[in-house]
């Protein structure tokens, strides 16, 4: 893979910054429809052909979990997570281009520097924007026979659906990808996610309790106790989350359920991070939103009165992905699956869980904040490629006065 001059080295961070707790991203919009601003034991066998181009001098000192660990409340006291440690993987040595999505206001960015500090043989040449206009790039780029990048990170599923769609990756070998749960991986091992966001409905626990919450959000429309809900209809997670539902119950049912909402009263905001502010200020009594914007209220005000529900087995129990894809083309297929199963390592998955607040994607590394795993919560049957297809659902909301 050529380097192009749209790659661009990042200067190496001296320290692992993790303390500080940065902005969080939301979903975008699929490719086309603009841009929405806003995770087994190894053999432990290395070689060159595993660890990429250029020969491996070693690697450097590989710095201890708390170097990976988020720092407040939500991070303290965590057992040591299972899963397979960087220590066990073979060694990155290679240039990587790298397209880089969203990336969570820089950690996914702080997170390859690592790498890089680890690995001095290791170099990554990042190109970040928003992941829908990349993952059309990427379409284009591959269809004009001369992709740029090696591997794709992409903030949600929906780009990488559509990068997979086009039939413009090259599948990602089963031992890279075998740790996480089919759900989240993409057919022909497509991609594989690296950090999950479930939708939840954030509540006070000063006006209400667990119970007072529908398990499914067909019925809260018609749940009195809810009272006017919070919502952020134009942030692009509440878009992947009625595409769900449209695809699942029908287009008609969920411009029924829209304008139920709007009926029963709801209140408008910017974004989910608000929302969950709103709920735990007690200016809404609920909303919706992913759940990771509770997790970062209750991080920045330990004492918030603010709890999570969640929904069964519909839209509203979406659980989405960020994650990663080889891009067609690349020469150097042994390198990306190598930096993948780094993303999927127990320190990368720490990393992701107590500073970003994401969901792991592997077993033995438990969610922040006491949690539900994702195996205890009880996401639709659903194809996550699918959430690419949005702009049947920007036509809904609007013809139902949404957007």
């Amino acid at each position: 893979m050529k380097e192009n001059a749209r790659f661009s080295r990042r200067r190496l961070l001296k320290t692992a910054a993790v303390g500080s707790v940065v902005s969080l991203a939301g979903c975008e919009g699929a490719p086309g429809s603009g841009t929405d601003s806003d995770s087994s034991p190894d053999d432990g066998t290395s070689s060159d052909s595993n660890s990429g181009d250029g020969d491996s001098t070693g690697a450097g000192e590989i710095p201890s979990l708390t170097e990976f660990r988020g720092s407040g409340t939500l991070a303290s006291g965590r057992p040591a997570p299972d899963g397979t440690s960087i220590q066990d993987l073979p060694e990155l040595s290679g240039e990587l281009n790298l397209y880089i999505g969203g990336g969570e206001g820089g950690i996914y960015s702080q997170f390859v520097e690592m790498l890089e500090e680890i690995y001095p043989n290791f170099t990554v040449f990042p190109s970040d924007a928003g992941s829908a206009s990349l993952a059309q790039t990427i379409v284009d780029e591959v269809e004009a026979g001369s992709p740029q990048a090696d591997v794709f990170w992409s903030i949600d599923a929906s780009s990488l659906g559509y990068v997979a769609n086009n039939d413009a990756y090259d599948p990602l070998p089963d031992e890279a990808v075998d740790s996480v749960p089919s759900d989240f991986r993409g057919s022909d091992n497509a991609w594989v996610g690296v950090a999950g966001r479930a939708r939840s409905v954030p509540y006070n626990t000063n006006e209400l309790s667990a119970e007072d919450v529908p398990s499914t959000v067909a019925e809260i429309p018609n749940a009195d106790a809810l009272g006017s809900m919070g919502w952020a209809p134009t942030y692009g997670a509440f878009k992947s989350f009625v595409t769900a539902m449209r695809i699942i119950e029908g287009e008609d049912a969920a411009r029924q359920w829209l304008s139920d909402m709007q009926d029963a009263g709801v209140e408008r905001f910017g974004n989910e991070y608000v929302v969950s502010q709103q709920v735990a200020d007690g200016a809404v009594p609920a909303g919706f939103a992913n759940h990771y914007y509770a997790m970062r209220v209750k991080n920045q005000r330990p004492d918030a009165p603010v709890d999570l529900a969640f929904t069964e087995g519909d839209a509203g129990a979406l659980v989405n992905v960020a994650g990663a894809l080889a891009i067609q083309g690349t020469e150097k297929q042994d390198l990306v699956a190598n930096f993948v199963r780094h993303l999927l390592s127990a320190e990368a998955q720490e990393f992701f869980a107590t500073v970003s607040f994401a969901y792991p994607m592997i077993p033995g590394v438990e969610p922040v904040g006491g949690l539900p795993t994702v195996d205890e919560l009880n996401p639709p049957e659903f194809d996550l490629a699918e959430l690419s297809d949005l702009e049947p659902t920007l036509e809904l909301m609007r013809d139902a006065g949404v957007l």
